[in-house]
């Protein structure tokens, strides 16, 4: 069966459809969508625009009970749910779960701040008149969402979006549709009224670029590459829209010479490998100061060699396969430029096969490598790192500093000093002391500087700074 989009409140089946297929099994077909045409996302947007005026007026209880219900269900449905992630995406049963429970629990928060809409009254300056500060819905907003995160960065945008009074179109990733679909048709089901969220798949050329020209968007949030990001933000700039993009990362992951060694190689081993690297607060640069660097590789070594790396489904498999034969390509095309540049394969870097045919590859570690190579420069978003050696805490730090991206950081360190000092001066929106530089809570503001974001932080309450716009009335007594 194919399953549909979503306008206007009625499943409509597109002009054609296209596979998902499962990246641990390239033989599976998770299932077949309907690929919109840039005139259904004119029409999603149309309907929209018609929902927005009693969508923005509904009552906070309305609300509330929606997205809680929808909460719900996805807490619920979690294993399957998470099965079908893991099918579609690659990364592990564990993983997929998790993130299923992640967008539940967010979810859940934003039916919560449905009661939670608060404003100011103040005094004004001039005698006998009151002043009030309201937050109001932006409007439509449009909604385009990468591979990486299939449930759970969908679930970041929509339910802050419909929390605050919005109507939505949204377009995720054509790779991984499943998740999507499940989640929009969980909302749909929940009691949204036709028109306040609108689902258009298919290809970010035709839907996304149809929602990029369109003036009655009112805003757009973006999940992607640098390259689109940059696309989205001309198109908006035209219209006078809102914009929020997050992009790129090349995280650093500093380990001082006081660090403990174990929890160093762990966060490090989790930052750079898990999820298959793919994701954009991955740490792909070890920044070793010279005392514990030798120590660091042969112990990142030994942790490598025992990296399970099978089907996402398979009890035990602890790192899943490339999302396709693309990035599996961009992967195996750095790993080759990185020996061109001179760093050291020290670790993995191969092809693997396993008992079904899937896009299978060895974490990748590079050793001897300096920041101004491009395997250190530019985000490979896969599971490939590379190990720079540094003096001293203040080179690791200017090194950690030097990139054109933003989003996270972390250090591996004993020193209260130290850590307290980069937490300060890190240039990262995220910091992690003796953690994984990927993993942040459902409640707390995520986002970058530089290059990595632009616009205000998603998630949280400071979703709202995105999701409304603020309103001054004046009262004369």
């Amino acid at each position: 069966m194919v399953q549909k989009n979503l306008i206007d409140g009625e499943w409509i089946a597109g002009g054609e459809a296209f596979r998902n297929i499962n990246p641990s099994d390239t033989n599976d077909v998770v299932g077949e969508y309907a690929r919109a045409s840039a005139d259904d996302a004119r029409l999603a947007i149309a309907a929209a625009k018609a929902a927005f005026p009693a969508w923005s007026r509904s009552g906070i209880l309305e609300r509330h009970a929606i997205l809680r219900k929808t909460a719900d269900e996805i807490l619920a449905r979690k294993d399957e749910l998470g099965r079908l992630l893991s099918r579609e995406e690659g990364k592990t049963l564990a993983e997929g779960i998790g993130e299923t429970v992640r967008a539940g629990q967010i979810f859940d928060f934003f039916a919560g701040e449905c009661l939670r809409l608060a404003g100011e009254v103040l005094p004004s300056a001039r005698p006998n008149i009151g002043v009030e500060i309201t937050r109001e819905p932006v409007g439509v907003v449009g909604i385009i969402t990468p591979w990486n995160f299939p449930i759970a960065i969908p679930a970041w945008k929509i339910a802050p979006a419909l929390c605050y009074g919005n109507t939505v179109v949204f377009k995720p990733a054509e790779l991984v549709p499943g998740s999507s679909w499940a989640i929009v048709d969980i909302l749909h089901r929940a009691g949204l009224p036709k028109g306040v969220l609108n689902l258009v798949m298919g290809k970010g050329s035709v839907v996304g670029q149809a929602m990029l020209d369109s003036p009655d968007i009112h805003a757009i949030t973006f999940t992607g590459s640098t390259g689109t990001g940059k696309r989205v933000a001309l198109a908006s700039v035209e219209h006078n829209r809102k914009y929020q993009l997050e992009m790129g990362g090349k995280n650093p992951f500093v380990v001082l010479d006081d660090a403990d060694l174990s929890v160093a190689v762990e966060a490090a081993v989790n930052s750079a490998f898990f999820s298959t690297g793919q994701r954009c607060t991955a740490s792909s640069r070890f920044i070793v100061t010279e005392g514990i660097h030798d120590r660091f590789v042969a112990a990142m070594g030994e942790r490598m060699k025992g990296l399970v790396i099978d089907d996402a489904l398979k009890a035990g498999t602890q790192i899943g396969p490339v999302v396709d034969q693309s990035q599996l390509n961009q992967d195996t095309d750095y790993i080759a430029i990185g020996r061109q540049e001179g760093a050291k394969l020290a670790f993995g870097g191969e092809l693997l096969k396993r008992d079904t045919p899937g896009f299978y590859l060895q974490p990748a570690l590079f050793t001897e490598a300096t920041n101004a190579m491009r395997i250190s420069r530019e985000e490979i978003f896969g599971p490939v790192a590379s190990v720079i050696r540094v003096k001293d805490y203040d080179e690791a730090l200017s090194v950690a500093n030097d990139t054109p991206f933003g989003l996270s950081s972390g250090i591996a360190t004993t020193s209260l000093k130290h850590a307290t000092h980069f937490k300060r001066n890190a240039e990262a929106g995220m910091v992690m002391v003796n953690l994984p530089t990927a993993g942040v809570d459902f409640h707390v503001p995520f986002g970058g500087r530089k290059g990595s974001s632009h616009g205000s932080r998603e998630q949280g309450r400071y979703a709202a700074e995105f999701y409304t716009t603020v309103k001054t009335a004046y009262t004369s007594a």
